[in-house]
């Protein structure tokens, strides 16, 4: 999750408007591997987000898998963006055939249709030939696939460094 992490910190930085869907596995993760514990229910995650990430208030609005009536859910005001990250192979697959069976889903959707900016950043290795599918199926469509490597050409010193 530092990734995941590091792009709201610097999404906060540049003081945009930052709209979240976080998964249940996404949040537990998020916990095991950080000092961060976001709660269960969109306003507590959203409080602790503003929070931890020095935002101003109202700056990010966190939706539930099912809520709708986000937003990000309409084609009428899509995003300029939408990165999901970490992206598991799971919400690929499921980007990459049109299900939109849950908000992030739909707004992955919303996007495609809408012709804006979608990075999907994959964290699961190595990939099957079924991964490598959907994201030439995605790739040819626009998507951006952004593979978390870490660059080690800059030498870096930390773990930080490398995110």
């Amino acid at each position: 999750m530092p990734y995941a992490l590091t792009l709201l910190k610097e999404l906060v930085k540049s003081q945009e408007k930052i709209y979240v869907m976080i998964s249940q596995a996404a949040n537990t993760v998020i916990a095991m591997e950080t000092d961060l514990n976001l709660g269960s229910d969109t306003k507590a995650i959203e409080k602790n987000l503003t929070q931890y990430l020095g935002a101003k208030d109202g700056q990010i609005e966190v939706f539930s898998k099912n809520q709708w009536t986000a937003p990000v859910a309409s084609g009428s005001n899509p995003p300029r963006a939408m990165v999901v990250c970490p992206c598991t192979m799971s919400t690929l697959s499921a980007i990459a055939h049109g299900s939109a069976d849950n908000l992030m889903h739909r707004a992955a959707d919303v996007v495609i249709k809408e012709q804006k900016k979608l990075i999907l950043v994959p964290r699961e290795t190595p990939y099957s030939a079924i991964h490598l599918e959907n994201m030439l199926k995605l790739s040819r469509l626009g998507v951006v696939i952004m593979d978390a490597n870490p660059a080690f050409y800059q030498n870096p010193k930390t773990i930080d460094d490398l995110v």
